[in-house]
């Protein structure tokens, strides 16, 4: 059976429990959920979750699914509202947080969206004891739903203050190093690093983002990025073993509309970054 399937019959079934579990808790049927005031304020359920717990259940099984579920989000209830008066108002914690791309099971219940095809933007609460990775449930009850202004809050109040700076790599080629040391946003710039190469920036660069407080640039200009990519492949590499707060090991071409290309830990690649070291080879640039 499809959850929605047994949409009708469970939403009856939590109507008939509200009244002894939840007493001041009424279901809003326009949007399929469970409203549980608690104190001045109010936090909010989906009834996705118990469709689904129902689906995979016998009919029979559903009064005791529907009495286990409504317990169970009255009890979030009011952690979600001790927390919002611990926190005051949480939508100022939140933060944007780039990671290499998860598992499908790793990404199951955490507000995630994907930020290209190799890496994943999650949101956070930015609190040194009570933080971490924002789930769907928590963002229910918080009542937490359009979510826009989280990279603005990522970039006022964590990035405005970001590092730059050129660092030799090798003799006359120098990396563009853009960090804050003991950051975990830095890593949400991979899409912006237009911004810290020269411009025009006709070739893109070469990018390592190998902890999350990071960003490595090479701006491609000449033929030499050959011998640049396996010692900037290197330092990447290095620098994610040793980081206390590793991201990503590879390195990566940042081209075209904000397209980050997986490249090899050597010269001999191929595809489009392959024609652009020949484009290279035949120009006046070295």
């Amino acid at each position: 059976m499809e959850p929605l399937d047994a949409a009708a019959d469970v939403h009856a079934l939590i109507r008939d429990v509200l009244p002894a579990l939840a007493p001041s808790a009424w279901f809003d049927s326009g949007t399929s959920e469970v409203v549980l005031p608690v104190g001045r304020s109010e936090a909010r359920a989906s009834s996705w979750t118990v469709l689904e717990r129902c689906a995979r259940e016998p009919r029979s099984a559903w009064p005791r699914v529907v009495d286990e579920w409504v317990r169970e989000v009255g009890d979030r209830a009011f952690l979600a509202v001790g927390e919002m008066e611990l926190f005051g108002d949480v939508r100022e914690l939140l933060r944007l947080r780039i990671v290499p791309k998860l598992a499908p099971r790793d990404r199951e219940g955490l507000v995630v969206v994907p930020a290209g095809d190799h890496f994943d933007a999650m949101v956070m609460i930015e609190h040194p004891r009570y933080g971490g990775p924002l789930t769907k449930a928590r963002a229910g009850l918080l009542g937490l739903h359009k979510l826009g202004y989280v990279m603005t809050n990522t970039h006022d109040r964590e990035l405005a203050d970001v590092a730059v700076r050129d660092q030799p790599l090798l003799p006359g080629r120098n990396v563009r190093v853009v960090t804050k040391p003991g950051s975990r946003y830095v890593s949400a710039l991979l899409s912006e690093v237009d911004q810290f190469l020269p411009w025009p920036n006709k070739h893109g660069a070469l990018v390592g983002v190998p902890c999350h407080s990071t960003l490595l640039l090479y701006p491609i200009t000449s033929s030499a990025v050959r011998e640049v990519l396996p010692v900037f492949a290197d330092v990447v590499r290095e620098m994610h073993a040793d980081a206390d707060d590793p991201c990503a090991p590879g390195v990566y071409w940042s081209h075209g509309e904000r397209r980050l290309t997986p490249l090899p830990a050597t010269s001999n690649v191929t595809g489009e970054f392959a024609t652009l070291l020949h484009v290279l080879d035949g120009s006046d640039l070295r």
